[in-house]
């Protein structure tokens, strides 16, 4: 159901004329949220930054840089470290839904880099899955808005972030 979502808000945007970021601007900011992970108990707090390009009034390009992830367990005097990261390449569709209000959906991929260390020990894997989110962004000036967006990164994980976004 969420996959439909995104594709409905992204084929949505491209039928719209208007996009709060005026085409040919760039855009960064930074956000914080919670991200689920199906294989580990409870969420944790992610945080995380992006920039962007408008190169048309419905369309941006993405990179963004993400910690998903990161528990500490200690048992004893022992204890090991788990932490997962995440980069990501998206295309970002939006569509104005009032004067101020923008929805939007996202198609890319990201690079997850999960870490685990415990003693002297450290393993590192990574892998390359599709991501696609949606998201809510409000126009707090010309240059300001704040987002709220729900990612899904993969079948085992999903990220719900609030943030800012700056365009210059």
């Amino acid at each position: 159901m969420f996959k439909n979502i995104a594709v409905a808000a992204a084929l949505i945007a491209a039928s719209s004329a208007s996009f709060a970021a005026q085409p040919g601007s760039f855009y960064a900011g930074a956000d914080i949220g919670r991200t689920k992970i199906t294989d580990v108990d409870g969420r944790d707090t992610s945080f995380g930054g992006f920039v962007g390009y408008s190169f048309h009034p419905n369309f941006a390009v993405e990179l963004g840089q993400r910690r998903l992830f990161e528990r500490d367990y200690r048992w004893g005097s022992d204890g090991a470290n788990l932490r997962a990261d995440q980069t990501s390449l998206s295309l970002v569709g939006s569509m104005p839904i009032g004067e101020s209000f923008s929805v939007y959906g996202r198609l890319g991929a990201a690079r997850i880099q999960e870490r685990f260390s415990t003693g002297g020990f450290t393993n590192k894997d990574s892998t390359t899955k599709a991501l696609y989110g949606i998201g809510l962004s409000y126009a707090i000036s010309p240059a300001i808005a704040a987002r709220v967006e729900v990612q899904k990164i993969s079948q085992q994980a999903t990220n719900l972030s609030t943030g800012l976004s700056f365009q210059f």
